[in-house]
Formats: C-alpha cells, sequence, structure tokens
C-alpha cells in the first residue's frame, strides 16, 4: 500500500537514495495535480544544498508534433496518452540512468506555443536526483509500462476532480482561450485524461494529496 508523504519527508527520501548514485524519481498525477511544482520545488530544495545535484526531466518534453498529430486525427486529444514519444522517452531514462555521458540535452515543453523545444535543458553528469513528472509516468499499460523499472521512488499526487478543474479552467484562461474553448478542453481532454491516471496506474510507493 502506498504511503502517504509530506513534502519535507519526500526530500530526505530522495536525498537519500541518490545519496551514492543518480536516482530517478517518479511525479505521476492527473493534469493540474501540481506535478510541475512539486518537481520544481523537489529540485530547488537539493540543488540549494549541493549545487547542480538535481534535476527535472518533463514527459511534456516527450509530446509529438502537430505535424504528426494532425494526419492521425489526434490533434483534439494532444496530451492523451498516445500522444507522446514513449520509446523516446525510454532510451532518454536509460541514458540518464546509466549516466555515462559529460551531460544530457532534454527537450521541454512550451506551452505557449504548443511545441517540445529539443535540447532545451541540459542535464550534468554531477545530477544524482532525477526527478521526472507527468501524467501518465506509472501507468499500467505499454508502451508506458516500460518505464517503471527505471524509477527508484515513484509518487502520485491526487487532487479532487473539482479542484482540478478550477486549475485547469485558470490555466487555459493565462492562455487566452475563450470559455467555449476551456469547457472543451477539460470535458473533452484534460479530465478524462486525469480519470485515466487516476484507474490506470500502478500503486505508487508513495502518494501526496492535494498539493
Amino acid at each position: 500500500m502506498a504511503s502517504a508523504v509530506s513534502f519535507d519527508d519526500l526530500v530526505e527520501v530522495v536525498r537519500q537514495r541518490g545519496a551514492t548514485g543518480r536516482s530517478l524519481t517518479a511525479i505521476a498525477g492527473a493534469p493540474g495535480a501540481g506535478k510541475s511544482l512539486l518537481a520544481k520545488k523537489l529540485v530547488a530544495q537539493l540543488n540549494d544544498e549541493i549545487s547542480e545535484s538535481a534535476a527535472v526531466l518533463e514527459m511534456d518534453g516527450y509530446h509529438l508534433d502537430d505535424l504528426i498529430l494532425v494526419p492521425r486525427g489526434l490533434r483534439a486529444r494532444k496530451g492523451a496518452p498516445e500522444t507522446f514519444d514513449v520509446d523516446g522517452l525510454r532510451h532518454m531514462l536509460g541514458r540518464l540512468r546509466r549516466g555515462e555521458e559529460i551531460g544530457i540535452s532534454v527537450p521541454v515543453f512550451d506551452r505557449s506555443l504548443e511545441v517540445a523545444r529539443a535540447g532545451a535543458r541540459f542535464i550534468p553528469r554531477s545530477v544524482r536526483h532525477v526527478v521526472v513528472e507527468g501524467n501518465y509516468l506509472l501507468l499500467d499499460r505499454r508502451p508506458w509500462s516500460d518505464l517503471l523499472p527505471f524509477f527508484d521512488t515513484t509518487v502520485m499526487i491526487f487532487v479532487p476532480e473539482t479542484i482540478l478543474r478550477e486549475r485547469l479552467t485558470r490555466r487555459w484562461q493565462g492562455y487566452g482561450l475563450s470559455p467555449g474553448e476551456i469547457a472543451a478542453k477539460l470535458d473533452e481532454n484534460d479530465l478524462p485524461n486525469g480519470r485515466a491516471v487516476t484507474a490506470g496506474s500502478v500503486e505508487s510507493e508513495f502518494v501526496l494529496d492535494a498539493w
């Protein structure tokens, strides 16, 4: 059974597991659960203690481009499990796990442009704590389940759907979407994706509620 964990306790777990070598932590949850915020705060805390010891890898950097999604009829479902380069992410996790290179450039998703920027972040060999965040990291179906062996620590964030709806509404308002566009985003994509995460993920080692 997953154990409830506080932020401070999670910092200590990650710190200890990366004490003697590189450790990968997965932070999963529905859209709007606060994965990015948690990952960034966790990495900042660890880097405050030891500079360049922690870094974030975002699953969203592996979004398939619209040039692929449009011909496949998947543009409206962008963000669903089938709209990611999961094999590319798996290979990157392998490179990060091995830690053989001086550093590795990783992609970062630019939400304002709805595109992934290749090589937008550099993870040097000095990094001992790689914090990977994304909706489907713990999804219990292939090809997503092929990612599970790479993670030393797994965390799921649980947030009630009413709160997710409020957060996601504010997010899309910030990008200038109309009320109708926001309603479509939430009810046809974001919230169904969140339910898929909740119902279809393996049990995590730790849970964090309403982050």
